[in-house]
């Protein structure tokens, strides 16, 4: 059985300094896909906007800068609030997020409670796998 944890959250679009835009989006972390996070946004157009990337990127992003290429985080404090900053790149263009820390934080906290740091391998079901197919292949000389 999987389980899933969602959070939804109001994320400022950063269209300028002093400037932005709340982002509806809710956070996602499934436990057949423990080394994921996801992140949809819903935005004013037909069909929302999916990113996934590794949850120990987003736990790092908490604390400190951590992050390239298409994905990046890193703490900051704006309007005398805790925030995550994440920046994303893609061949559409670039994005600058805020995201409430505390929120954040405490869902974080459910999925570490959920697959501790460590245990994902074991949620992947890669020997139940491995077991059955060779249960299921012919044997040398059959």
């Amino acid at each position: 059985m999987h389980t899933v944890l969602e959070c939804e959250l109001d994320l400022e679009l950063v269209l300028a300094p002093g400037q932005s835009v709340p982002v509806p989006a809710r956070l996602g972390y499934r436990t057949d896909d423990p080394y994921a996070v996801h992140i949809t946004f819903h935005i004013d157009c037909a069909q929302s906007v999916h990113w996934t990337f590794a949850r120990e990127l987003l736990i790092e992003g908490v604390f400190r800068a951590c992050g390239h290429g298409d994905v990046r985080l890193w703490p900051a404090k704006t309007r005398g609030r805790s925030v995550v900053l994440i920046a994303l790149s893609s061949p559409n263009g670039d994005a600058l997020l805020e995201a409430p820390a505390a929120p954040v934080s405490a869902w974080l906290e459910r999925t570490l409670r959920l697959v501790p740091p460590g245990g994902e391998a074991g949620r992947l079901g890669i020997d139940d796998g491995l077991t059955e197919l060779l249960a299921s292949s012919p044997r040398d000389g059959e």
